[in-house]
């Protein structure tokens, strides 16, 4: 855990060093322990509720993310008999909390860190939040950047580290990696990192280590809606029995688009029948037609020749009547 210029730790890195073992912290009324608990709450737990300075018991209303960053260490009195808190620093400086997780089963490290400054001293100081997955510390990566808040975003980009604007995101980035599924774990830190004592242990654990959950409502909103889910079952009964009676007919459906198919399959080789028989027909009468022609040749090489034995026949009958005068 490293603080700088957080409540009276002022104006250098103070370092509380851990290495994973219990640690007893112990030490005079307002020598700072409270503000180390506090810095290790704002550090895990969003601002709305963070409860400062609840170790040392106080109201709440005692000290605030403004009184550390200005570093409020005492009170003094005007001539009007208010009393003012008198701030270590002003609104030229920053502050940080850093806190340096390391699991030692699996070998990795996690930095989280939060920046405060104050634009002006009437408001609550501004912040940013810094989630890393490597070991960071104060004097090396938060320091030396200058005047402007712009720089030490910029530089911090630059070496790997993720920049939220907001507690949510930021909270998710580092639950994810701590393992933490709820915001529930972090509510029971919270809840018990500084408790003084326990009033009703029933109430307590129902209320900090159980998730919330109002039965009462549920069961309402079941009964509720009985006639609805009734109705639904009705209707999931009579769907079912719709169902049963379609199959037969989604299976006659079934048949008929089969028979139709058929059908048309047979009409279309009864259509097709007079274009064979056609093209049958066809065929026969071209082989007719090829074997009438060749027999017509022949009969008429036959005309011819009888032609020519009749031409040879009138010449013989002529020279027969020539002769057959001269006889007479």
């Amino acid at each position: 855990m490293e603080i700088y210029n957080w409540g009276t730790f002022d104006k250098q890195v103070w370092t509380f060093t851990l290495n994973g073992q219990n640690a007893l912290l112990t030490g005079d009324i307002g020598s700072g322990k409270s503000t180390l608990v506090d810095a290790i709450t704002t550090l895990l737990v969003p601002a709305n509720r963070a409860a400062c300075n609840k170790a040392a018991g106080a109201d709440n209303k005692e000290r605030s993310a403004k009184s550390y960053v200005l570093g409020y260490h005492k009170s003094e009195r005007h001539e009007s008999g208010a009393a003012k808190p008198v701030p270590l620093r002003g609104n030229s400086t920053y502050s940080v909390i850093l806190g340096v997780f390391y699991n030692a089963g699996y070998g990795q490290t996690v930095t989280l860190a939060q920046v405060f400054w104050m634009k002006d001293l009437q408001g609550q100081p501004a912040r940013f939040f810094v989630g890393a997955e490597e070991q960071l510390s104060i004097a090396e990566n938060f320091s030396g950047f200058g005047k402007e808040m712009s720089n030490l975003k910029r530089r911090l980009k630059v070496q790997g580290a993720d920049l939220f604007d907001t507690f949510p995101p930021y909270g998710a980035w580092f639950r994810r990696r701590f393992g933490i599924d709820s915001d529930q774990a972090l509510e029971l830190f919270h809840q018990t990192v500084s408790m003084k004592s326990v009033g009703n242990l029933t109430e307590f654990v129902r209320s900090h280590m159980l998730e919330p959950s109002n039965v009462v409502e549920r069961l309402s909103a079941l009964i509720h809606h009985f006639d609805d889910l009734n109705s639904a079952h009705e209707s999931v009964l009579k769907a079912v029995q719709q169902v049963e009676l379609l199959i037969p007919l989604v299976s006659d459906c079934h048949k008929f688009s089969d028979l139709s198919i058929n059908k048309e399959r047979l009409r279309g080789y009864r259509d097709a029948l007079k274009f064979y028989f056609a093209r049958q027909k066809l065929d026969l009468l071209t082989s007719r037609i090829v074997n009438l022609e060749g027999e017509l040749v022949k009969q008429e090489a036959r005309v011819k020749t009888a032609d020519d034995n009749m031409f040879k026949l009138r010449a013989d009958e002529s020279v027969l009547k020539q002769n057959i005068r001269s006889e007479l």
